[in-house]
């Protein structure tokens, strides 16, 4: 059985009463928060727009650019 709660001016309040009887034996584990991992794209946004010098049709004719395909 388990019950939530926060700290508030030194003890543990429960979330929700639980009606536990005077003196129960508690025992109370810390929980940390997990910090939100950022997705790939979110760490990939830190390069967005750092290039510099890159011909402005880039985007369409990169196989040209790489390959040496024809341009679109």
């Amino acid at each position: 059985m388990g019950f939530k709660g926060h700290v508030k001016n030194g003890a543990v309040v429960l979330d929700d009463p639980a009606g536990l009887p005077e003196g129960a034996v508690v025992e109370v584990a810390v929980v940390r928060k997990r910090r939100r991992r950022p997705t790939l794209g979110e760490e990939l946004m830190k390069f967005a727009g750092k290039a510099k010098g890159l011909p402005r049709d880039l985007a369409r004719n990169h196989d040209h650019y790489l390959y040496g395909t024809p341009k679109q």
